[in-house]
């Protein structure tokens, strides 16, 4: 008889120590989930006055309304001309990760302003990116455009939607009302869901481990009941992108988030100055670093295909905390070693939560495609996403995967005698949705002959 598995132990905060700075700024708890262990910090220190002040000059439109530095078309003059090395007042906090991870949203939302300034400003007047700057470093999801970029209005009344504003935006998103503004809080108001996510994710293995050992499956079945019930949440939130993010207004910022990697305006790389003389290549920022999504894919075990599509997912896993990282590969080692997904295809009961559990994620993914088709694709004709991938085919191929592992579930379902009204609908649904996809697909690949 095979020995039962014991899970591999992962510390997940349930205090957040807010108070060690020495502690990385994004640490996985049961209290903030991929939330950072506490609110960002919003202003910088003195030496950091000159960094302040031009990120404040910086927007399209600024806090006051009036035309900003990329409005103009000034900030590469700017800062080549004005903006002093701060490096020696860098090396003060070289042990204080939260004051860092502050320096590294501010510095990205520059550089990432310099760099693509010239894009933006080629955009509005032929149509196309043009090329970027050749230097300096990027940004990424959660450590500078989104999870790290707000702040709370009232700190009394705590981490709510209409209690939160950014700390620093490219267009006019320092006006919470904005489409920018809406665009990245959506996001936080998502990963404010994420306790829930990770305590279920955590309980479902930990469930597993319990029925293998003693043959009691009901910790097993509550797990995948919070992970259903918290995706459920996530998506509602999700939903409510449209109404606080235009679609014709996405493109107004969006120049702003694009990295390196599979970009026309950077044929050659990047050079980091004073680094090094060899050109770098990084991914842009892109939803696609969050972590709830790929926490539930390792942890339902979702296969994808071997594509190279596939691999570009894998290479996004390179753009998220350190700590979100090894979690995640803890999930995925985890669900593997007590077999999440054959122990869910036993009964029904267990079949049924974990066919849920996907079709949220399938959910999730298919409003994802519909922000893409009503956003980008339907406004631009770059053929790349901010984060490199092909705009067109690279969503479809998680969403597919999402659907095939659905189908899998259903034809259990079928072989253990269970069919139900809801079961059914689902199946239709997702069934005309893979159908609908495909044409999707089709017709926008034929109209740019990809």
């Amino acid at each position: 008889m095979a020995p039962t598995p014991t899970l591999e132990p992962f510390h997940i905060l349930d205090d957040t120590r807010k108070d060690n700075r020495a502690l990385p700024a994004f640490m996985v708890s049961t209290t903030r989930g991929f939330l950072p262990r506490d609110e960002p910090i919003t202003k910088l220190p003195a030496e950091f006055a000159a960094l302040d002040t031009l990120l404040h000059r910086c927007p399209l439109e600024t806090a006051t309304g009036e035309a900003g530095l990329l409005s103009q078309g000034r900030l590469g003059e700017v800062v080549e001309q004005e903006f002093p090395n701060l490096a020696e007042h860098v090396t003060k906090f070289a042990n204080d990760q939260v004051m860092l991870t502050a320096l590294y949203r501010d510095y990205s939302f520059l550089a990432s302003s310099y760099l693509l300034e010239p894009c933006h400003h080629n955009m509005l007047k032929s149509g196309s990116y043009g090329l970027g700057r050749s230097f300096q470093p990027f940004m990424e999801y959660a450590g500078s455009y989104a999870l790290y970029n707000y702040r709370l209005l009232d700190p009394a009344l705590g981490l709510t939607y209409d209690n939160i504003a950014l700390i620093r935006a490219f267009e006019n998103g320092l006006d919470r009302t904005s489409s920018e503004a809406g665009f990245v809080l959506t996001h936080v108001d998502m990963v404010k869901e994420s306790p829930q996510l990770v305590a279920g994710a955590v309980n479902t293995l930990k469930g597993a481990e319990y029925y293998l050992a003693h043959g009691d499956k009901q910790l097993f079945k509550d797990g995948l009941k919070e992970v259903v019930n918290s995706l459920t949440k996530i998506n509602r939130v999700l939903e409510r992108m449209w109404s606080r993010s235009k679609p014709g207004e996405y493109q107004k910022f969006r120049t702003f988030i694009f990295g390196i990697t599979g970009q026309s305006m950077f044929p050659n790389g990047v050079i980091y100055k004073g680094v090094s003389d060899t050109p770098f290549s990084f991914r842009g920022e892109s939803g696609a670093n969050d972590s709830m999504v790929p926490l539930s894919d390792n942890l339902l075990q979702i296969p994808m295909p071997e594509t190279p599509l596939t691999d570009i997912l894998k290479d996004f896993r390179k753009y998220r905390p350190g700590n979100h990282m090894e979690f995640l590969s803890w999930v995925k080692s985890s669900a593997k070693q007590v077999g999440v997904k054959k122990l869910a295809l036993e009964d029904v009961e267990s079949a049924t939560l974990y066919l849920h559990a996907l079709d949220q994620v399938r959910d999730f993914r298919w409003r994802h495609w519909n922000f893409t088709r009503e956003y980008i694709i339907k406004k631009t004709v770059h053929p790349t996403a901010t984060g490199g991938s092909p705009i067109i085919r690279w969503l479809p191929n998680q969403l597919n995967a999402v659907i095939n592992a659905q189908m899998e579930v259903f034809k259990v379902l079928e072989d253990l005698g269970h069919s139900t009204p809801e079961t059914a609908e689902v199946r239709e649904k997702v069934t005309k949705q893979k159908a609908d996809l495909a044409k999707e697909v089709e017709k926008f690949c034929v109209e740019r002959g990809v």
